[in-house]
């Protein structure tokens, strides 16, 4: 897969990594805005409303952008670093599955205890969805609540972008 194909091109052409990574990542972002969208078009022949100023909405674009991206960084470099699709495909179930069900997206922080609530506590996912939660119901939102979530994610965006440049310049060394 890595030594021919579309891929393969993308290796050999006279570009920076960091390029190829940025460009790769920016590609799974669109889609993912693209799903967003297709979501809200079919969430008005529900009658769902989000009450949302101008501004709760950038700092939703902004939210699924950072996750989005976070996501992104991960997938590749767990791809660069497997050796064929079919592991890819069930270490990415394993790791987003997790992520999915020990956040707060299908029930609330507040009716859980124990190792439980620990673990949701340390998703970081958690306090996106919080966020973006409580943004579409339009609840009235302070920056500074929103802040430290930004925070979290640009380091961890920052930190999965570096990983995945390094994974890809380790892949084409050899």
């Amino acid at each position: 897969m890595k030594s021919s194909g579309s891929f393969y091109r993308n290796l050999i052409a006279p570009v920076r990594r960091s390029s190829i990574v940025l460009g790769q990542m920016l590609e799974v972002i669109l889609v993912s805005f693209m799903e967003v969208g297709i979501l809200f078009v079919v969430s008005l022949f529900f009658s769902v409303k989000i009450s949302s100023s101008i501004t709760g909405i950038a700092f939703m674009i902004l939210l699924i952008f950072m996750a989005s991206f976070f996501l992104s960084g991960l997938a590749y470099f767990i791809s660069l670093s497997l050796p064929n699709e079919v592991i890819y495909e069930t270490i990415m179930t394993a790791i987003i599955l997790p992520i999915f069900f020990l956040s707060t997206a299908l029930f609330p922080l507040e009716n859980l205890s124990g190792g439980l609530a620990i673990a949701v506590k340390l998703n970081s996912f958690t306090y996106i969805i919080s966020a973006l939660r409580s943004l579409i119901f339009g609840e009235i939102i302070v920056f500074w609540d929103i802040l430290p979530v930004i925070l979290l994610f640009a380091v961890l965006c920052c930190i999965r972008f570096a990983l995945a440049i390094w994974r890809l310049k380790k892949e084409t060394a050899q």
